[in-house]
């Protein structure tokens, strides 16, 4: 048992360098591509120019109403070349579990969301996505939560997965990233970050 241990750990220290050397290579979140709902791979190419909000979002989070300020943001602001990315994931909490489709579904019934939504993906670990992997290293975490709420979500997020957090990973659902016109990560905020200022900074690099 030790051993398979052993092996399963060193499989995801090499998984997670791999990730690490590929993000290195990368300089812009255009040399990056996700997966949409149906495993096609897009290229954030297709982006250039524009002014990037990348959410990583989940469906059963207390921050989850936070997809009407996204959807009333992106509606007002998209004229003005703002794209809003929006990729499921099911490591904190187990608060998306539900299949692409049916994550696709909520989201559009109930908050009318329509801006570009992809396949379900890990944003931490072994297996997460190379475009987090350099997301992560171009701004780190640099916020702060209340203790209790901090002390909820490392239990939360240790019990759905297999190796607790690094100090930048992404803390909770609903951490965002902005992308100036260049391609280049220029801010962070937290899920606990009022929308307001998020919108006050995302107008700012229009």
């Amino acid at each position: 048992m030790n051993k398979i241990i052993t092996i399963v750990m060193l499989l995801m220290i090499t998984m997670t360098g791999m990730a690490q050397n590929q993000a290195k290579n990368m300089k812009t979140v255009y040399d990056f591509s996700l997966k949409d709902k149906k495993g096609n791979e897009v290229s954030l190419s297709q982006y250039k120019g524009k002014v990037l909000l990348i959410v990583n979002t989940a469906t059963g989070c207390g921050f989850t109403p936070q997809y009407e300020d996204l959807e009333a943001m992106y509606h007002r602001l998209k004229d003005k070349g703002l794209e809003i990315l929006d990729v499921p994931c099911d490591q904190f909490g187990h608060q998306a579990p539900g299949s692409d489709e049916e994550i696709h579904k909520f989201c559009t019934l109930k908050f009318g969301a329509d801006f570009p939504q992809f396949k379900k993906s890990e944003v931490n670990g072994a297996n997460e996505l190379p475009l987090y992997t350099w997301l992560k290293e171009q701004k780190g975490f640099n916020g702060s939560y209340d203790a209790k709420l901090a002390a909820v979500m490392e239990k939360l997020y240790n019990e759905a997965n297999p190796e607790p957090r690094k100090k930048d990973d992404i803390q909770w659902n609903f951490t965002k990233f902005l992308i100036d016109r260049n391609g280049n990560v220029i801010a962070r905020f937290e899920p606990t970050v009022d929308m307001k200022e998020v919108e006050k900074q995302v107008e700012a690099a229009l």
